[in-house]
């Protein structure tokens, strides 16, 4: 029997976690990622060497990564950050070999595939798109903030809600991610922050199209917590809504949605968020209902350091669904 097509489309930690999960089972795994990031080692990667920011195709093949002993070793190089030197602190190794072997082999993809292969990874990784575009978001004042990372952490205003996010620079799909989404029997959206992991993807030209015309299931999984400055005070339906705007046309395929139960971490925990000024989303349960085909609400989260999805729960929730 052959194995379903998982496609998994975002960035970041919520992305690692899904991965993470799926990877354990018999299933045939893409994770395609936006390369817009320009803060940390990615971003002076970027403005010094001009390539597309490694930081999240790094996290990825990761966590699609061999579980032997070789590769563990290896990922704990990949996942080495110098904490010294005038040049090099800061930088994770990951991002540097990711770097030296874009330029080595001239295409960022060539490495990313040759990095997988030493990893031994189960499954590919691929950019959304090749082209090298800033990420930029209008605040419901007219203001524009630009960069991934003035988004994600901002300063300028961070009391004003975000409006919409569009692109500094025209972004067509990579022809080798947009085979991968319409061969797919499932794309999974999320999870991860909104506007700087998830949405990004969907303002590549190609990008909806090539959802609209698959074949697959779409599953969207909705964060945990809010983000200061990003989704403050935003509501499960909030997030909803926001993907279903970006999706476009593609939101009719909106098969299913993802919300973790209404659970309050440990209070020291809750804590260090409130520091941070995020909290649990709330799950509104009947507008979510009125958004999407169905709504599913269950035990996705664990609470160790931080709040976040379990991947193992995750992976079986989604896996059940695809029945």
């Amino acid at each position: 029997m052959e194995k379903p097509k998982i496609v998994v489309i975002g960035g970041g930690t919520g992305t690692f976690a899904v991965l993470t999960g799926l990877k354990r089972h018999p299933v045939e795994l893409s994770a395609i990622v936006s390369m817009m990031d320009d803060g940390g080692s990615s971003g002076r990667l970027r403005d010094e060497f001009g390539i597309l920011p490694p930081g999240d195709v790094r996290r990825c093949l990761l966590a699609l990564a061999s579980e032997d002993l070789d590769s563990r070793l290896l990922r704990q190089l990949f996942e080495y950050r110098f904490s010294q030197g005038t040049g090099l602190s800061g930088h994770s190794f990951g991002n540097l070999f990711l770097a030296a072997l874009s330029d080595v082999l001239k295409s960022e993809e060539q490495a990313i595939e040759t990095v997988g292969k030493i990893l031994k990874i189960k499954g590919k990784v691929l950019p959304i798109t090749t082209n090298n575009v800033r990420l930029c978001a209008r605040l419901e004042d007219g203001t524009i903030v630009k960069g991934e990372t003035n988004i994600d952490i901002r300063r300028v205003r961070p009391d004003l809600s975000i409006l919409d996010i569009f692109l500094d620079g025209e972004a067509r799909i990579n022809k080798k991610a947009k085979q991968i989404i319409e061969k797919a029997d499932l794309i999974i959206l999320g999870p991860g922050d909104l506007y700087t992991s998830i949405l990004p993807n969907l303002l590549v030209l190609g990008v909806n199209d090539a959802i609209l015309s698959s074949k697959a299931k779409l599953f969207y999984i909705v964060n945990l917590m809010t983000k200061h400055g990003e989704t403050d005070n935003f509501k499960a339906s909030d997030f909803i809504k926001e993907i279903k705007k970006y999706l476009g046309k593609a939101a009719r395929k909106l098969t299913a949605v993802f919300i973790n139960k209404e659970t309050k971490p440990s209070i020291k925990l809750l804590e260090k968020y409130k520091q941070e000024k995020a909290f649990p989303v709330k799950v509104d349960y009947n507008e979510c209902q009125k958004l999407a085909s169905k709504v599913i609400v269950g035990s996705f989260s664990s609470e160790k350091t931080l709040f976040r999805h379990d991947p193992v729960k995750l992976a079986r929730a989604i896996l059940k669904e695809m029945e």
